[in-house]
């Protein structure tokens, strides 16, 4: 990941809604959510949720996929990794015995931080 990329995705769960909504997508796993389910879940009205979605969707963080006439949404996973590996490409000098890098919580079997 660049750091032009890096900035952009950051700005973009910089903003509570919109880090509520990855948060939300990152826990929906693969099945991503309907917008109406997320507006729902996080009580947002549809034109607010609109705007924070295409920002995610602008940073790379989220993808959208058209069903009928609704869109779900799931976030992508590998770019929200690329920007933990960004994050801590150099942690500790590069030891990988270091005990600043981040640990898979136990509930994330299956899950790559």
């Amino acid at each position: 990941m660049e750091l032009k990329d890096a900035t952009l995705a950051l700005a973009a769960l910089g903003q509570s809604t919109r880090l509520s909504v990855f948060r939300l997508l990152v826990e929906a796993g693969r099945d991503g959510r309907m917008a109406g389910e997320i507006a729902e879940r996080l009580s947002l009205p549809g034109a607010t949720l609109s705007f924070h979605l295409k920002e995610l969707v602008a940073a790379g963080l989220i993808q959208g996929e058209q069903r009928g006439r609704q869109i779900c949404y799931r976030a992508h996973f590998e770019a929200m990794n690329a920007l933990i590996d960004f994050l801590t490409h150099n942690c500790c000098a590069g030891d990988p015995d270091a005990e600043c890098l981040p640990s898979v919580p136990a509930a994330g079997k299956g899950c790559r931080p």
